[in-house]
C-alpha cells in the first residue's frame, strides 16, 4: 500500500493532486492516512508518524509530506526502515521513524522532474518518487545516492504532539510505560487514568491508551484542548 501522511489539511487540490501524481507511475491502493499532522511542525509530525507506522507491512511506502522549508536547501529523501519506505524533505520529520532501526538506510533523492515547482514538492518530487518505488524500482534505479548525516529532530515524548478534531490531545510517551495509578499533570492539572471516555462523567478529564498505544488527554464529552487551554508542544508531566 502506498500511505499519505501530510500537513496539507482539506481544502483547495493538493491531496487529489498528490494521489494523481503517484498513480501515474503505479496501481498501489492509495490510503489518504492523514492530512491534518501538525502543521509546519516536523518534529512533533514525525512522533505522530512513528507511532502510525506501527500498522505499516514490510513492502509499504509512506508519502510524508510536512516541509515548511519546502524550496529550499533542504534534501529530498527516501529512507527504508525494517522493510517500509517513507518518502519525504529531510528536515527531520523522519528521524522519529529510524530511532530505534540502527540499520535503517537514507537515501538522497537526486532524480528531479521537469518542470519542478518552488512550492509544491510533494506533488512534483515526493509523490512520483513513491510511486516509483510502488513499482518495484530500486531508489538507484530512479535517482538517489546514499545519504549519511540526515537531520535530526527532537520533539520530546512528554509533549502533546497532536489534536484532534473532538480536542483530544496526544503525546508521544507509549502507554506500555505507565502504570494505571500514575497520574499525568498537564497545564497544571493532574489526570487519572481511565480505560475509555465513559471511565468518567461526561464534562472530566482523564489519561488513558489510544488506538496508536500513546497516552491521550481527553474529556468525556468535551475537548480537552480548549477546556484546559493546551497546545501541541506542551510538556506533560508523570507522577
Amino acid at each position: 500500500m502506498l500511505f499519505a501522511f501530510t500537513d496539507f489539511q482539506h481544502q483547495g487540490p493538493y491531496q487529489g493532486e498528490l494521489e494523481a501524481a503517484a498513480r501515474r507511475y503505479s496501481n498501489q491502493p492509495f490510503i489518504h492516512l492523514m492530512h491534518d499532522a501538525p502543521r509546519f511542525q516536523p518534529a512533533s509530525a514525525g512522533r505522530l508518524l512513528s507511532a502510525l507506522s506501527r500498522q505499516f507491512l514490510p513492502g509499504d511506502i509512506c508519502l510524508a509530506v510536512v516541509d515548511p522549508g519546502v524550496g529550499s536547501a533542504r534534501y529530498p529523501v527516501a529512507v527504508e526502515s525494517r522493510g517500509i519506505w517513507f518518502v519525504g524533505p529531510d528536515n527531520g520529520l523522519l528521524s522519529s521513524v529510524t530511532e530505534t532501526d540502527a540499520s535503517a538506510q537514507w537515501w538522497e533523492i537526486t532524480w528531479h522532474p521537469a518542470p519542478l515547482s518552488s512550492s509544491f514538492h510533494g506533488r512534483d518530487l515526493f509523490a512520483p518518487f513513491a510511486g516509483q518505488l510502488a513499482a518495484g524500482y530500486s531508489p538507484t534505479a530512479i535517482g538517489a545516492r546514499p545519504l549519511y548525516d540526515p537531520i535530526q529532530a527532537h520533539c520530546p515524548e512528554a509533549s502533546i504532539i497532536y489534536i484532534d478534531g473532538y480536542g483530544n490531545c496526544v503525546t508521544g510517551i507509549p502507554a506500555g510505560r505507565l502504570q494505571e495509578d500514575q497520574t499525568v499533570t498537564v497545564g497544571g492539572r493532574p489526570l487519572s487514568h481511565g480505560f475509555t471516555f465513559s471511565s468518567v462523567p461526561p464534562g472530566e478529564p482523564l489519561w488513558y491508551c489510544n488506538s496508536m498505544g500513546l497516552v491521550e488527554i481527553a474529556i468525556n464529552q468535551a475537548s480537552a484542548a480548549d477546556s484546559l487551554q493546551l497546545e501541541i508542544g506542551n510538556e506533560v508531566s508523570l507522577t
